[in-house]
C-alpha cells in the first residue's frame, strides 16, 4: 500500500483525486508545517449492534470497587 503525504495547500487543491486514491485503499495523510494532522480514508457504514450480545460472558467481581488501605497508599499516598 502506498502513502501518499500532503499538505493542506495541495489537499485543497487535489481533493477528489485524493479521495480517488483513497478509495482505491491508499493512505492520504495530510499534513500541517511537516506534521501529519489526518489521514483521508474511505467512509464506511457502521455495523448494527446487538444489546446484550455480551450477556452472561462477562463477570464483574464482587469486590471490583472495593478499596482497601493498601490501594488507599498506592493511589494517595500515606495519608496523616
Amino acid at each position: 500500500m502506498a502513502t501518499r503525504v500532503v499538505t493542506i495547500t495541495q489537499a485543497k487543491a487535489e481533493l477528489s483525486e485524493l479521495i480517488d486514491y483513497a478509495l482505491q485503499g491508499e493512505e492520504v495523510i495530510i499534513t500541517r508545517a511537516d506534521k501529519p494532522l489526518v489521514r483521508l480514508v474511505p467512509w464506511r457504514p457502521r455495523t448494527d449492534r446487538t444489546p446484550g450480545a455480551w450477556k452472561g460472558r462477562v463477570r464483574i467481581a464482587e469486590d471490583f470497587d472495593k478499596v482497601t488501605a493498601e490501594d488507599a497508599a498506592d493511589w494517595y499516598g500515606d495519608l496523616p
